[in-house]
């Protein structure tokens, strides 16, 4: 499971991560990638109503979580990594979104070093 010690919770983090990092779009979520420098990489979601309903929310946000578990020691050391949910997120199964989300990752490390 993703320890709080890995999440993203203040406002400003998140602002900092969408306005300054690099974005890449998939079906079912949007990237938002930007490297601190710092020695451990950390996570946070962004889940709006357009999603859905609050039961249909926490559901992905859950989903996010436990795929970031997984993923977040693959990425570099310092990485911020905010996931927005897109309303196809709602009707998306696990593996999809799993396969979304990690095809984003790859496509967002791989702006971060050009």
């Amino acid at each position: 499971m993703l320890s709080a010690s890995h999440r993203i919770r203040r406002g400003e983090d998140f602002r900092l991560v969408m306005r300054t990092g690099v974005k890449a779009g998939t079906r079912t979520a949007v990237v938002y990638l930007v490297r601190t420098g710092d020695a451990q990489s950390m996570t946070g979601f962004a889940v709006s109503r357009a999603v859905g309903g609050a039961v249909v929310r926490n559901r992905v946000t859950r989903r996010f979580r436990a795929i970031m578990a997984d993923e977040l020691n693959r990425l570099p050391h310092g990485s911020r990594v905010v996931l927005r949910a897109l309303p196809a997120s709602a009707s998306a199964s696990f593996d999809e979104l799993k396969s979304d989300v990690v095809g984003g990752l790859r496509r967002a490390v791989a702006k971060a070093d050009a």
